[in-house]
């Protein structure tokens, strides 16, 4: 693979993290620390067109895109914050010690009893 280039057959958090802020730059969208909240409130907007998708009966790979437009929106929102912030967020870690801290929780953690 030729230096520079992204392994697109494996992608990880951090490396769709990298890919969304080439988009971002390329396709000239909002890239600077004023976009930050507006960056947060797309990603609820396509999390709501993901349920709307589902409330209609559309089909999964209209839901999945929906979905994967939230991802997106975050994944560019923790780029964002990296660029104009000066800190670095790995995002990978972050998710592995997440998903390691519910996995040590009881059953069905956080939700009432008998719901």
């Amino acid at each position: 693979m030729a230096r520079g280039m992204v392994d697109l057959e494996v992608c990880t958090f951090n490396k769709a993290k990298g890919l969304i802020r080439q988009l971002v730059a390329e396709k000239g969208f909002p890239n600077d620390e004023s976009a930050l909240m507006q960056k947060l409130l797309w990603a609820f907007v396509e999390l709501g067109e993901a349920a709307d998708a589902f409330k209609k009966g559309d089909n999964w790979e209209v839901i999945s895109e929906e979905l994967i437009d939230t991802v997106f929106y975050i994944l560019d929102f923790i780029g964002l914050v990296e660029k104009t912030q000066g800190v670095k967020i790995d995002v990978d870690q972050i998710f592995l010690d997440k998903w390691r801290r519910n996995m040590s929780r009881p059953e069905r953690y956080g939700q009432k009893r008998g719901c």
